[in-house]
Formats: structure tokens, sequence, C-alpha cells
């Protein structure tokens, strides 16, 4: 009977706890007034707080509504940290409210990344001389870039738990892509591609790649390109490896460049080639021919390793049995 009267009365605050909180858009208007007012770092901690009654009692949509207007205004005054601070709690509101991936959200995720300032770092650095602007400018890329990525991935990690993609959603994986390229003050080519090969735009991976060859060091190019194609390969995907190396080549044509020739490059054909004949002997026999190319970046053979198991099913050797296996023999 106690039992009893506690659940009720359990329910019965939970109850007074939802009534208790307005319209989410009367704390929107209210909220909106402070920032238009300058106070943005006020504002932050009132959606953070009023955000987490909502959340607490579980009105989600509204929790919902609220941080997305948040993160859209914050970012639209220019307030990266802070707008970029309430996407990650629009995409935890998500996971707590367990709400599925879905078109609808998806275009709210979008629409708070395309207010995520995008601004080449590479064109501020060549006019930039003066080196306390440079650092600065640099300090400021970087602070957009940790913000947007920490939003996306935790975007990228909510679609794979509640949508049907196992590595989230591929529009995610291209935002992303497209984001690190566009502000890392260094691009890392490996981080691109990674977020590419599981996204869905290959156009656009390719005119990425090209926009990359047309500026990096010499030697750089062909990496890039091997890379992005042993990455594909490495999930299985040799469709999509052979359209983006078409192209690649079809962009490269148009806009009057030279196409990377190399061992490595040749590898890569050969590699396409191989895997659609399913010649195993050929695959292990072409490793051990471009074994100087293939060891120009680490990274290349972990990737084989996981092509040979993709297409050939090769059990990926263990490198602390094959540690204890060498013990014995010694022994």
């Amino acid at each position: 009977m106690q039992e009893g009267n506690q659940v009720e009365e359990k329910m019965s605050r939970e109850k007074s706890r939802r009534a208790n909180l307005p319209p989410v858009q009367e704390n929107i208007d209210k909220l909106e007034k402070v920032i238009k007012d300058g106070n943005h770092y006020g504002a932050q901690q009132m959606y953070k707080s009023i955000s987490y009654r909502y959340v607490s009692a579980e009105r989600y949509s509204e929790a919902l509504d609220l941080l997305h207007s948040g993160a859209c205004l914050q970012l639209k005054h220019g307030e990266v940290t802070c707008g970029s601070e309430l996407a990650v709690m629009f995409v935890d509101a998500l996971v707590k409210g367990k709400i599925p991936c879905e078109e609808e959200i998806l275009d709210r995720i979008r629409k708070i990344y395309k207010l995520f300032p995008q601004i080449p770092v590479a064109s501020n650095l060549a006019v930039d001389d003066d080196v306390q602007q440079l650092t600065e400018a640099i300090g400021e890329a970087k602070a957009r870039l940790q913000g947007c990525s920490s939003f996306l991935k935790a975007a990228i990690k909510w679609s794979a738990e509640f949508g049907d993609q196992k590595n989230g959603d591929p529009q995610l994986h291209t935002m992303l892509a497209e984001y690190i390229y566009s502000e890392s003050p260094e691009v890392d080519m490996a981080k691109v591609s990674y977020h590419f090969v599981r996204g869905n735009n290959i156009k656009k991976f390719a005119a990425t790649l090209v926009n990359f060859m047309s500026k990096c060091y010499p030697g750089e190019d062909d990496i890039a390109i091997a890379e992005a194609i042993l990455m594909y390969l490495s999930l299985g995907n040799l469709k999509d490896a052979n359209s983006l190396m078409d192209e690649l080549r079809k962009q490269v044509q148009t806009q009057e460049m030279d196409f990377p020739i190399s061992d490595l490059i040749q590898f890569i054909n050969l590699l396409l080639l191989t895997l659609e004949k399913e010649t195993l002997a050929l695959f292990t026999a072409m490793r051990v021919k471009y074994n100087d190319s293939i060891d120009r970046k680490p990274a290349f053979n972990e990737l084989l390793e996981e092509i040979a198991e993709k297409f050939y099913g090769v059990q990926r050797r263990n490198p602390i049995e094959d540690m204890f296996g060498d013990m014995l023999k010694m022994m």
C-alpha cells in the first residue's frame, strides 16, 4: 500500500513539474531578445538551465525547439563556442528522447551546420604577414573546427544508434568531411577521406581531392588518391571506388590538369581490376611487387589487410598472437 502511494506521489510530482513549465515559445522569444541585446553569455546560461528543465520533464520536443533556436541564433551572431555547445546539447536531447533519425531532424541539423562560419584558412595565410594576426586566424579556425566537429560527430553517433545506417547517416559524414577540409589550418586528407567514403557525394569528394591536388606538395597527390580508393575498398565498396576514380579523371581533364603518374597509382589501377576477378594469388603478388610504393604510408598495409579480409576472406593476423608465437618458438 505504501509503495503504491509513493508511485502516485512520484507521478503527481512529474505532472506538476511538466505543468509548471511555460510554452517553449515564450522562452525562445525572451532569450532571442537577450541575445539581440548583446548578452550572449547570459543567454547561454539561460538556454542551458531552461532546456534542462524541459528535458527533465521529458518534454523533448520543446527542449529541441529551444536548443535549436539558441544554437542558430548564437551562430548567426558569430558566437561559435556558444552555438556549438547548444548544438551538441540539441543532439544530446535527441539521444535522451530516443528521437529516430528522420529527414525532418536531419534538416534541422543541416540548418545548424550551415550557420557555422566557413572561412578558408589557406587564403588568409597567403596575405597575412602579421604574426599575431596569423596566430589568431589559426586559433579561430581551430575553434570553428572543434565546435562543428563535436556537433557533427555527436550527430553521426546519434544517427547510427537511432537510424538504419550502421556507420551513421551519409549526409552527416559528407558535412563533416567538407568542414574538416574547409577549416583545417593543416589539412589531414585521411580524416577528410574517412568521412567522405561514408558519405553520399562522390562528385564532391572528387572535387575536394582535385582541389587538394592543385595546391599540395609534390608526392602528396597520388597518396591522397590511393588512400581514398583503399578506404572505399576496405569497406568492401568496389563500386564507389571505381566511381571515384572515374570522376577524378573526368574532373582533372575538365580542369586541364595532369593526373598523377606513379607506381602507387599503377598499383591502385591494377588493384581495382584484380578485385573484379577475385584472384587472391594475383592480389598477393601485387602487394609484393609494389611493396615500396605501399610502404610510402604505413596505413596502406592495414587497409590492404582489411581488403583481403573483405574480398577474399583472409583472416587478419593478430599481433598479440604473433608475439606469443614468436616467444614460443624462441623457447
